[in-house]
């Protein structure tokens, strides 16, 4: 029984580290440029393309794209990204960083989620697959299904946040 309790505090604390580093590091976003977490690595996805169009951008941040649309409207009313016509598809919306956002890009820290993404990425093909079930039997029999995956810690971004100097 003690393994099987130093494997649960192991899975525990792996975890816990992981939402630590992202608290910690969406704390420092919003303290140094008023912007959630998941606002910051939005902004830092489309720093490597002309534009994106919505579906683009959540294929880019491994999220839906009503999550990404509603940082994407933040970020439109804060003037860090636009949102204009594609001038291939004049039905089909891009995003953009504006000047302003770049801006902050050229200070800003990468943001925890890429090392994430990075490092998940570079799992084997079936470590992949065990990982992805196993974490999705947790979160089915920890009764957290019905939560919202959205981006991680955009939840925290709101009246308390203070605008950039």
């Amino acid at each position: 029984m003690a393994s099987r309790d130093s494997e649960t505090q192991s899975v525990l604390n792996s975890i816990r580290r992981i939402v630590q580093a992202l608290r910690v590091s969406s704390r420092a976003a919003e303290r140094r440029y008023g912007l959630s977490l998941a606002q910051l690595f939005v902004l830092q996805q489309l720093a490597d393309a002309k534009s994106l169009s919505l579906n683009e951008l959540a294929e880019r941040t491994f999220t839906h794209q009503s999550s990404v649309s509603v940082v994407v409207s933040r970020l439109v009313r804060r003037k860090l990204v636009v949102r204009a016509r594609s001038q291939q598809d004049r039905r089909r919306k891009q995003v953009a960083l504006s000047p302003k956002g770049r801006a902050i890009l050229t200070r800003a820290p990468v943001v925890p989620q890429e090392a994430l993404i990075a490092t998940i990425g570079k799992l084997p093909a079936g470590d992949l697959r065990r990982l992805a079930g196993l974490l999705e039997g947790v979160v089915h029999q920890a009764g957290l299904a019905d939560n919202p995956a959205a981006l991680m810690f955009d939840d925290l971004a709101g009246s308390r946040r203070r605008q950039p100097a």
